[in-house]
């Protein structure tokens, strides 16, 4: 996630190196400006998420006043000295919070954490679940969905049991003009055929035996939105007819009633049957095929891109770690005898071994022998080099701790302010690479065990180790 930036105003140099200091050490983008100065970088630059202002004596209260009249709804923080006079409450009313300084970190901590998040882009944020990797099949599927979701054409995705239509269907709601209404799935092959005309298209009270309330379908839920009609292969001939209905014209009735509905939403459907072959067999009707087949997308199975191995199952172990469902770490030997499988139930039984071997082995290095017993007849050659996606580091080899140690010669003992003063932040960037040496260490370089210890992200440590290699 990222974190909000802050534009910090002062004039005062001494406080606002440190309070830039400890900002950029805790991962926080900080420009730092002078009072004079900052109506010419917001001119430039409107992406602040916070601002902080020290000030004091006779221009604090105009300068407060200037600083939220420009920034609008942006949270102000008021830096001031601990120990001063206490702040005028006009001023305090001006600003969001007041914070001390120096200030301790607990206080520090609560007042950041109390700052809203930026807004999210979408590429920067996880990949779709089943989407990761480089592989041509998938870099066609992304493709397929980028040109695609912008219009309203029915979308027929196709692909094998497991391989993440219902992720495609998503990905392409959320690239829509639809994207800020409901996306609404329904597995045809999960409800029962008598069943299956109430669910689409909701029923009147007394329609049938049951129907004690009036209830709304799949169709009036997504309105204005996406409706995924997932395995509709499996759908019976019956409901086909009317399905069929509803695409043309755009209108349906409820069970029981005699009044047409308008509906505006659009069709996306998904099938793991070869639609071609049950029409020939009389199970599925040629003029609905049509109808759904504008624009066809075909997911990959995973045997098809053995190479996007390495970047799903980074990606797998991101979203447990983001949804607190803990982590799991794997040598690359492992990695390359999961390459080899032929993965029948695709992501899914990719998704399912993670989560597996998180439980079973949460505070160890998984390697091949600790691969279920369905791996252990893959070879995989000793001295294997497996490419990791770049955002995610596994394992630090011991020369890379070594390096890590040489940026820290010495360590970093007991604090003690030197007579001639210290740069703080050259002085926390030492301290930071010490405690992340000793971390690895203490956790055999397994990256997302020192993560645990120093708590923080396991990104967030691949990060800083990037940084400490390129120094």
């Amino acid at each position: 996630m990222a974190l909000p930036e802050i534009l910090l105003i002062d004039d005062n140099t001494h406080r606002s190196q440190q309070v830039e200091g400890i900002l950029q050490f805790l991962e926080y983008r900080v420009e730092t400006v002078a009072s004079s100065e900052f109506e010419a970088v917001l001119r430039e630059h409107d992406g602040f998420d916070a601002v902080f202002v020290g000030c004091g004596g006779d221009k604090q209260a105009s300068l407060i006043k200037t600083v939220t009249e420009s920034v609008g709804d942006i949270p102000v923080v008021l830096l001031v000295d601990a120990g001063g006079p206490q702040v005028v409450s006009a001023i305090q009313q001006m600003v969001s919070k007041t914070l001390e300084w120096p200030t301790v970190y607990p206080q520090l901590i609560q007042l950041l954490d109390s700052l809203p998040q930026p807004v999210q882009s979408t590429k920067k944020s996880l990949p779709d679940k089943g989407l990761a990797g480089k592989s041509k099949a998938i870099q066609k599927t992304r493709s397929q969905i980028d040109q695609v979701a912008k219009s309203d054409a029915t979308v027929l995705i196709l692909g094998e049991s497991g391989t993440g239509k219902e992720v495609v269907a998503q990905a392409l709601h959320r690239a829509s003009s639809r994207r800020d209404r409901p996306f609404v799935p329904v597995n045809c092959g999960a409800i029962p055929g008598e069943l299956l005309e109430s669910e689409l298209f909701g029923h009147e009270k007394g329609a049938f035996t049951g129907a004690l309330t009036s209830r709304q379908g799949r169709f009036e839920m997504a309105e204005g939105g996406t409706l995924f009609l997932d395995e509709i292969g499996d759908m019976p001939m019956p409901m086909q007819v009317k399905l069929l209905r509803v695409l043309q014209e755009r209108t349906f009735e409820r069970v029981g009633s005699n009044k047409t509905i308008h509906c505006d939403v659009r069709i996306i459907a998904a099938t793991h049957r070869h639609l071609e072959q049950e029409i020939a067999e009389k199970r599925f009707r040629e003029d609905l095929f049509y109808r759904l087949n504008v624009f066809p997308i075909e997911v990959p199975a995973l045997r098809e891109r053995a190479e996007d191995i390495p970047y799903l199952i980074s990606d797998l172990v991101a979203r447990m770690e983001a949804a607190n469902r803990g982590t799991v770490s794997l040598l690359p030997r492992a990695i390359a005898t999961l390459m080899q499988h032929s993965w029948p139930g695709n992501v899914r039984e990719l998704s399912n071994l993670i989560e597996r071997l998180a439980i079973i082995s949460p505070d160890a290095s998984v390697d091949v022998g600790d691969l279920p017993e369905k791996f252990q007849a893959y070879e995989v050659p000793e001295g294997v080099q497996i490419s990791l996606p770049e955002q995610d580091i596994h394992i630090v080899r011991p020369a890379e701790r070594e390096a890590l140690a040489m940026l820290t010669p010495g360590g970093v003992s007991a604090v003690q302010l030197p007579e001639q003063g210290i740069d703080l932040k050259e002085y926390l960037t030492d301290l930071e690479n010490e405690l992340i040496r000793q971390a690895l260490e203490e956790c055999n370089g397994v990256v997302a065990h020192a993560a645990k210890l120093l708590n923080m992200r396991r990104t967030t440590l691949v990060e800083k180790l990037r940084k400490s290699d390129a120094a």
